[in-house]
């Protein structure tokens, strides 16, 4: 019975001591990484990283030029804007002028006219009115008559440089508005004129 005895012990000792020594190996073996398969590993990082690294730098870079697009746009604009309000205000403030008694346009009143012209074809919905003024010199009537022959004149100049004559009005001050005051022939000279206003 002794025998027996022993021989369960022995059974009870070795056999946990091999299950254990075989499980250890095991792990052992398990978690033991290869120096290829980090080296890979460190290689695949650095290229996803570098990827990563080139992405960004192109998305910056895309930024970059969406800005500086947007900035140019900008700048055109403002100077197209620009560029108008000069347009418009040459023609507001440029006006033409006739000799004593005359309703002819001379031949810098029929540059500036196609100046004008130009303006009108450029802003289709602008209606103006042409104002015809003269010198103090003559009548009060008189005055009123050629100062409608006048702008009269300048209203068929634009319209046979085709703009419509639905957008041209005229009226005539006469000699009631004045620009240069004097009896004299610097003043006269300044006052016969045509000017336009925007409706």
């Amino acid at each position: 019975m002794m025998k027996k005895r022993w021989i369960i012990l022995a059974i009870l000792l070795v056999v946990p001591a091999m299950l254990f020594t075989v499980s250890c190996a095991k792990k052992a073996v398990m978690t033991e990484p290869s120096t290829t398969d980090t080296s890979a590993a460190d290689e695949a990082a650095r290229q996803a990283e570098m990827e990563k690294q080139k992405a960004l730098e192109r998305q910056k870079q895309l930024e970059e030029e969406r800005l500086a697009a947007e900035r140019a746009a900008q700048l055109k604009t403002e100077a197209m804007q620009r560029d108008m309000m000069m347009a418009k205000n040459r023609f507001l403030n440029e006006n033409i002028y006739f000799g004593f008694d005359d309703a002819t346009l001379d031949g810098q009143a029929q540059e500036v006219l196609k100046q004008k012209a130009m303006w009108l074809r450029d802003n289709p919905d602008a209606n103006i009115v042409i104002e015809g003024h003269c010198d103090e010199r003559g009548t009060n009537a008189y005055n009123l008559a050629l100062g409608e022959r006048r702008a009269e004149s300048a209203k068929m100049f634009l319209i046979n440089l085709g703009v419509s004559d639905a957008r041209l009005n005229t009226i005539s001050y006469g000699e009631e508005k004045p620009v240069a005051m004097g009896s004299n022939e610097e003043a006269w000279a300044k006052n016969r004129r045509a000017v336009f206003v925007i409706e």
